[in-house]
């Protein structure tokens, strides 16, 4: 093998002789994936298995098939893989590539981690909670039991100081890269138009202009299947590749083929892949994230920008094995505006299963551990409320019984607590058919009924759909309870499971038409009026996607009240309180029985004290998030222009973590968080910042832009780039584009007629003048001839006036 990791070998063998930890910083194209671990197995200190940890079941898989095939031997043997849906080992397996999520579940069953001598961390850098979790875990046990064991942190990025710094001053080796010239191309695309169109139309011209196979990156399997749509005739083969495929699929994709190829593929081939062939990218700049809403109480897949980090990444996959060309839809100046590097998962999970797992280590508070990044309080403080609920963990935060069940199962605690409890019951194998659709994507088809889902499910005769049916019955086969008959047979099963792992998602209707719907925990949500769920009077909700307040039901199952009330009777209380509606951002003073939010019976009003209202708001913003507050206007454009300076102190995460400084003062008198006024919310956020803070965002982003013509106008830090809207005139004179930042960003020009309407939108002021400038004057002219539109604007006196008072002005100051 002839990759660059090779020559730094012997530098990682002589630091792993004298130091248990080790940070490795290689690029993409150095071979870290596959050359590290087969050469360390001859190592003194390896009298055990070595495990390397992926991200991806994807790239676990690849990566396996691919040393193992370089050893000459068949995947399973000296080599071998485990991820949550497939596992090739054996006894002879001394490399064993496995998905973070199953080796967080290992450690924790056996915190010693015997008979293996090394763990492989790769691809650090995309700072997965698994990852960062599994690295935390693995650091304490190697100061708890196992001084001996080596923990290697690898990374594609500069960032090592960092985990280097978490793994107690862990020496770093740095190799080179490997990689062929790269071409990039921005060509940027039409904001109004589809981006499968777009796609569609840059892989066409990909295909006509250059040589080799195609990788395409695109948000989502939705765009990946309409853009294959598009591209019907064209003279390659097409191929998607996303982690719901089977494994004949991906494998099909990665590997080279006899004609060209072109894989539409998600995010998932950003990094640990090479795929053969590959010599051009076509990047559309967007991916799916999954982050998690507090306010809507749920993981939600929102479309984003990729970061910086992740477009180099992207346009990398082209070089790999020759030269290579990347095509960006986006404009080149636009790069500069992309966030640096992805946020941490950490930063914006449901963190519930990290904290039953940090219990069951024995923390009852994460932050003892050593993170790259500390889990955030609010956070934390969220996800113990939800275990409570779940009967795992105890009012002093220690692990319950039923809770150390659950986090014996490879499932999220919800689907964990569900399944257990449903087999109980003797509806176990329903339980494990509704854990695989619900946290297997895709399953049945998308339509919200999930008793339609799980039929066509049954019939679906797919490798997927099978190898899933598969998945459902082993992991029935994980917890005790028999399944009679009669029980299994019963017809609100599937709703009975829903709402066991769901308690804060059981929804009631609100009005006649079906559309709205009340949750147990507070959120509003919607349905389609049209669809046949729509009739129920309740709702036992596993999925809702969309902004708190009005998020879409996309998987729920119909449940009977009597149902409800036993199987919650516990939890159904009377009592005065002063509920937070998170749909009106109102304090109700009620006194009833409730279930939840949700009023079952309800008696008159009751008056509260001024303190216990503006608490309740208070917890309002607390539970449901700060989209519960009207930050439009200046506060919003103090946030925006904090965070295009750099400043984190009023991120989403900063002010929640600070929220009992600087909400209180504002919410006090207040009956309805719409009585905030804009003003006050704006300088208790301004109160936030410092001197040399506010000195900072006031020269790296100014709010106002000053115009040669003496106009003053605002800059709008929320758009792709910093962007101010004036009238052409106001900037004649000016023959250097403005810029703002500390990297001196283009600040886009939105130049408008005297009349306000749109003329031109640049980022290159000059070669606007120079260039299609001729053209717009001869059309402004036409239009308001009582206006100058001189031929070399850049040498012209800016100024809004006519011509007439402009002459006028100048022979009163002669």
């Amino acid at each position: 093998m002839d990759l660059p990791v090779l020559e730094v070998l012997n530098a990682i063998k002589a630091a792993l002789a004298h130091s248990s930890t080790l940070v490795l910083i290689a690029p993409p194209g150095a071979g870290k994936t596959t050359a590290v671990a087969p050469l360390l197995l001859d190592q003194p200190w390896c009298t055990g298995q070595i495990l390397l940890l992926s991200p991806r079941r994807l790239a676990a898989r690849a990566a396996a098939e691919r040393m193992a095939d370089l050893a000459g031997e068949a995947v399973g043997q000296t080599i071998g893989y485990a991820t949550r849906m497939d596992s090739r080992q054996s006894s002879a397996t001394q490399i064993l590539v496995l998905t973070e999520g199953i080796f967080r579940n290992r450690i924790q069953a056996d915190p010693e981690l015997a008979g293996v001598s090394a763990v492989l961390f790769d691809e650090v850098h995309e700072r997965n909670l698994d990852s960062d979790f599994g690295l935390a875990l693995a650091l304490d046990a190697q100061s708890a039991f196992r001084p001996d064991l080596r923990l290697i942190a690898m990374s594609a990025t500069l960032d090592g100081a960092r985990f280097a710094d978490a793994m107690g001053g862990a020496p770093i080796i740095e190799s080179q890269g490997r990689s062929d010239p790269l071409t990039l191309r921005h060509i940027g695309r039409k904001a109004d138009a589809r981006i499968e169109d777009e796609m569609a139309s840059a892989i066409r011209r990909a295909l006509g202009e250059e040589d080799g196979d195609i990788l395409a990156f695109l948000p989502g399997l939705a765009e990946i299947e309409r853009t294959a749509d598009r591209l019907a005739g064209v003279n390659a083969e097409i191929h998607p590749l996303h982690g719901t495929l089977d494994a004949a699929s991906q494998r099909a994709a990665i590997r080279k083929g006899t004609d060209r190829k072109i894989v539409l593929a998600t995010s998932i081939a950003e990094t640990s892949l090479t795929i053969d062939g590959v010599r051009i990218v076509v990047d559309s700049g967007l991916a799916r994230r999954a982050l998690y809403d507090r306010a809507a109480g749920s993981t939600q897949l929102v479309t984003q920008r990729v970061s910086r980090a992740a477009a180099t990444q992207r346009a990398g996959r082209a070089a790999r094995q020759a030269p290579g060309v990347a095509y960006r839809l986006w404009e080149e100046a636009a790069t500069a505006g992309l966030p640096p590097y992805d946020s941490p998962e950490i930063l914006q999970a449901d963190l519930s299963a990290l904290v039953l797992d940090c219990a069951i280590w024995g923390v009852s508070d994460p932050a003892a551990l050593r993170w790259i990044d500390p889990p955030p309080a609010a956070a934390v403080s969220e996800a113990r409320a939800r275990l409570r609920e779940l009967d795992a963990i105890d009012p002093d935060d220690r692990p319950t019984r039923h809770g150390r069940a659950m986090a014996r199962l490879p499932l999220p605690p919800r689907l964990a607590h569900m399944l257990i409890t449903a087999a109980g019951m003797g509806i176990g194998s329903t339980a494990a058919e509704m854990a695989v659709l619900i946290s297997e994507r895709g399953l049945g088809g998308n339509d919200p009924d999930l008793e339609t889902r799980r039929d066509r499910w049954k019939r679906d005769r797919g490798q997927r759909a099978d190898a899933s049916r598969g998945l459902a019955r082993r992991w029935r086969g994980l917890v005790a309870g028999g399944d009679s008959g009669h029980t299994e047979n019963r017809h609100d099963a599937i709703a009975i499971c829903v709402a066991l792992a769901f308690p804060d998602r059981i929804a009631r209707r609100r009005g006649a038409s079906g559309e709205y719907w009340a949750s147990t925990g507070g959120r509003g949500y919607r349905l389609d009026a049209a669809h046949h769920l729509a009739r129920s009077e309740w709702l036992a909700v596993a999925d809702v996607q969309g902004a708190a307040g009005g998020a879409r039901i996309t998987a729920a199952a119909a449940i009977e009240p009597s149902t409800v009330e036993q199987l919650f009777a516990d939890r159904i209380e009377t009592e005065n309180s002063a509920r937070f509606d998170p749909a009106t951002r109102r304090i109700e003073a009620q006194t009833g029985r409730r279930l939840g939010a949700i009023i079952l019976t309800q008696g008159g009003s009751v008056s509260l004290s001024a303190d216990t209202i503006a608490n309740a708001l208070i917890e309002g913003v607390r539970t449901h998030g700060l989209t519960m507050l009207n930050f439009r206007g200046a506060p919003a454009l103090l946030r925006a222009r904090a965070s295009f300076a750099g400043i984190d102190t009023l991120t989403d995460n900063a002010l929640m973590t600070r929220l009992d400084d600087w909400l209180p003062p504002i919410v006090a008198g207040k009956r309805d968080l719409d009585e905030i006024a804009s003003g006050a919310l704006h300088d208790a956020l301004a109160a936030l910042l410092d001197w040399n803070e506010r000195k900072t965002i006031d020269a790296r982003a100014p709010a106002e832009f000053s115009s040669p013509a003496g106009t003053r106008h605002a800059i709008d830090y929320g758009a792709e780039s910093p962007a101010v809207t004036l009238r052409v005139q106001a900037v004649f004179g000016l023959d250097c584009h403005p810029v703002v930042g500390v990297n001196d960003m283009p600040l886009i020009l939105s130049l408008t007629s005297p009349a306000g309407r749109p003329i031109q939108t640049t980022r290159d002021l000059p070669g606007f003048w120079r260039g299609s400038w001729a053209d717009v004057a001869k059309d402004m002219r036409g239009a308001y001839p009582r206006h100058n539109w001189p031929d070399r604007p850049w040498e012209a006196t800016a100024s809004l006036k006519t011509k007439k008072a402009l002459a006028r002005n100048r022979g009163i100051g002669d």
